[in-house]
């Protein structure tokens, strides 16, 4: 039996100082952290959660689900003087 796996977005808000994750996989998925590793973390309860609240897995399926996050960061260089 092949298992999905489900695909997180992160991206950098900057103006905000932290990491958003959305998914198209996890409806109801939004969250954030400061730090990639905290991110992480909270997408480990969260997207089990989410797959069992929408209906997607059952509870046993749910707890073991597997997600892979892409992670974007777009930085600008300063000009030195």
């Amino acid at each position: 039996m092949v298992h999905k796996v489900y695909s997180v977005k992160a991206e950098w808000d900057g103006d905000a100082g932290v990491w958003v994750a959305t998914s198209e996989d996890v409806p109801g998925l939004a969250t954030e952290a400061g730090t990639f590793d905290g991110l992480v973390e909270k997408l480990r309860v969260m997207v089990p959660e989410l797959l069992e609240a929408n209906g997607i897995l059952p509870p046993s399926e749910a707890a073991s689900a597997s997600f892979r996050v892409s992670a974007e960061r777009v930085e600008h260089s300063r000009a030195v003087a």
